[in-house]
């Protein structure tokens, strides 16, 4: 199995497109793996996660044809894993050839955003019921598409909607994605996740060296919830560990990173990062 990190930063980009802070400065004039876009995941070449406004950029990247994907989890609203304006191109007027439908799962507020991005005049000549269709997703859901087994996961983010991590399962191996989340996970949620044994853990190190009440990690809540997993035999010594979703606000340059990680077994991803495993 594979998957293929596209994006890796939080909302704002790395560099901050506004931003003139030491560590966007650095990005700037380093380039290479400090240069980061929103974060998207692609497993195993057919399990597209989250789509944000960068999703065309990672296409033309990596050479991807998007019209032959037919299942996207979105993790939650916010508009760095969620830019649904892009999906109308699906329709056969804008995309000719498309396969097929492509399903797409989130919660709530998604599929809210979803329709009002859809359902505008403009795009009312051409709907596209018979190219993508939604559902509609919540904590617990156990989703089968695509030969996956999915496993919505509550997450620790945005109260104000239902923010999921997933558990994805196929051929015999199991990936834990865990972006956006803290670490003060639900009773529910922890239930879920140690249910499974994992052979890949992606994980939220938004915040770098700090730790935030909530809604984001940063690398000591990573440790945290990792020595947690491991203790539930969730996490074992072949586990592929991997920290992604970096924000200059965590202060930390990419080698910084790397380097913490190199000293603990962690990978910090950078766009374009794929792992076989």
């Amino acid at each position: 199995m594979k998957i293929l990190y596209m994006g890796t930063s939080a909302a704002e980009g790395w560099p901050g497109l506004f931003c003139s802070c030491p560590v966007c400065t650095h990005a700037r004039q380093a380039g290479g793996r400090n240069l980061r876009t929103r974060t998207q995941a692609l497993l195993d070449g057919g399990l597209l996660i989250d789509f944000p406004p960068d999703t065309y950029g990672h296409a033309l990247r990596h050479g991807l044809d998007l019209g032959g994907i037919h299942t996207l989890l979105v993790t939650h609203s916010h508009m760095d894993h969620w830019f649904p304006t892009d999906l109308i191109h699906r329709h056969e007027h804008f995309g000719h050839g498309a396969e097929g439908v492509l399903d797409v799962y989130g919660n709530a507020a998604v599929e809210k955003a979803f329709y009002e991005h859809i359902l505008i005049d403009r795009f009312k000549p051409h709907p596209i019921d018979d190219a993508v269709h939604f559902h509609v997703t919540r904590g617990g859901d156990v989703l089968h598409a695509g030969g996956w087994e999915i496993t919505a996961v509550p997450a620790d983010h945005d109260k104000r909607e239902e923010c999921l991590i997933y558990i994805c399962r196929k051929d015999g191996k199991t990936v834990l994605y865990g972006h956006d989340t803290g670490r003060d996970l639900s009773p529910a949620a922890w239930k879920l996740l140690t249910e499974a044994r994992y052979d890949l853990v992606s994980l939220d190190a938004t915040m770098g060296t700090k730790s935030v009440p909530a809604y984001h990690m940063g690398l000591p809540d990573v440790e945290i919830l990792l020595e947690r997993l491991t203790a539930q035999g969730c996490v074992h010594d072949r586990t592929v560990k991997v920290i992604n979703h970096f924000s200059h606000n965590g202060e930390m340059t990419h080698d910084q990173l790397a380097a913490w990680g190199a000293g603990r077994g962690i990978l910090a991803a950078y766009d374009g990062m794929e792992i076989e495993f």
